[in-house]
């Protein structure tokens, strides 16, 4: 009964969430400088075709009448037709003028997003999997061992690798496993091993994050009375830390990994598949932005909204599960 209770007021706090989203990133599209329909027909299209292809595209209808026309086909899961690539991939707007534009020849968004998203997920994926294996026992010593050298060594490491901005050191990473020494592919994508080099990038802004909230968390456990009182019963140090230290510990985890998931998805992620020509879903956004392409742009949000709501409901949820005092 708690699940279902859970899961229903969640659920319904985020669909709200994800509305009031899609409806602020709708309305600024519109309202920002610049005409997708000069993009799709190109600059030399004359002012007649141009706002005649706007209107029947519905782009000159008030903006509440848009969204609502919008949202009432995405509820059915029709997120439209992209404004410049074709179905077989391509991106032709503009290319030979107005006698290119097809709207019926236009790609789904969805088919588009279903082609890139394995490739952020795989991405996104090995970033978290080399991130967890190296901050979480070295956030682990730093917590146990709290002021002392092992403490000031994760805090060290931390603050070098969060100064590190993520284009500098992708191309340094580029430069040196790639161009110089050859060990790993940088550009691109053929197999798993292209996903690597931009992993890594990843990895080092999610490693420090990780460490101080592991550290900080460990260290604060260690002082609840809980772990004198199991000592003084007879449980080891080691049993204490083992078996309820590092589960309580896990909470603030947990929580940080559910905004961090979603915070590379939205920010990092975008930027790394850029710098990689990674073909993602980020590479995907940043050139729908640049081509004012309005339906990826406003799918692309929307799913991403969707992902930070269900993470963190499943977050929450887990943390319920491992300690009964919280409350969501």
């Amino acid at each position: 009964m708690f699940a279902l209770d859970f899961f229903i007021r969640r659920l319904a706090q985020g669909a709200v969430i994800v509305v009031f989203i899609a409806l602020l990133i709708f309305t600024l599209l519109r309202v920002v400088p610049g005409d997708p329909v000069r993009l799709m027909l190109g600059p030399m299209v004359s002012a007649s075709v141009a706002e005649q292809t706007a209107k029947d595209l519905g782009l000159r209808d008030p903006i509440i009448v848009q969204f609502g026309r919008y949202f009432g086909q995405v509820v059915q899961g029709d997120f439209g037709r992209s404004f410049v690539r074709s179905a077989q991939g391509g991106s032709t707007g503009g290319s030979r003028g107005e006698s290119t534009f097809d709207a019926s020849n236009r790609a789904s968004v969805l088919s588009l997003i279903a082609a890139t998203l394995p490739y952020s997920l795989l991405l996104a994926a090995l970033a978290f999997l080399m991130s967890l294996a190296i901050a979480i026992p070295i956030g682990i010593w730093a917590g146990l061992n709290a002021g002392r050298w092992p403490d000031r060594f994760a805090l060290y490491l931390s603050s070098i690798l969060v100064s590190l901005p993520n284009v500098w050191l992708g191309l340094v990473l580029i430069f040196l496993l790639s161009a110089k020494t050859g060990w790993l592919p940088a550009i691109g994508y053929q197999n798993w091993t292209f996903a690597i080099l931009p992993a890594m990038v990843l990895a080092v802004e999610l490693i420090p994050v990780i460490v101080r909230a592991v550290s900080v968390s460990v260290a604060a456990n260690l002082l609840e009375p809980y772990v004198s009182v199991g000592q003084i019963r007879g449980l080891t140090r080691r049993r204490m830390i083992v078996a309820h230290v590092l589960r309580n510990s896990s909470i603030p985890l947990l929580n940080l990994l559910g905004i961090q998931a979603v915070g590379l998805i939205l920010g990092s992620l975008f930027v790394v598949e850029y710098l990689f020509n990674y073909p993602g879903i980020g590479l995907l956004m940043i050139n729908a932005v640049f081509q004012r392409d309005f339906p990826i742009i406003q799918a692309v949000a929307i799913f991403a909204c969707a992902a930070l709501v269900v993470v963190n409901i499943l977050v929450d949820f887990a943390s319920t599960t491992i300690d009964r005092r919280l409350q969501y």
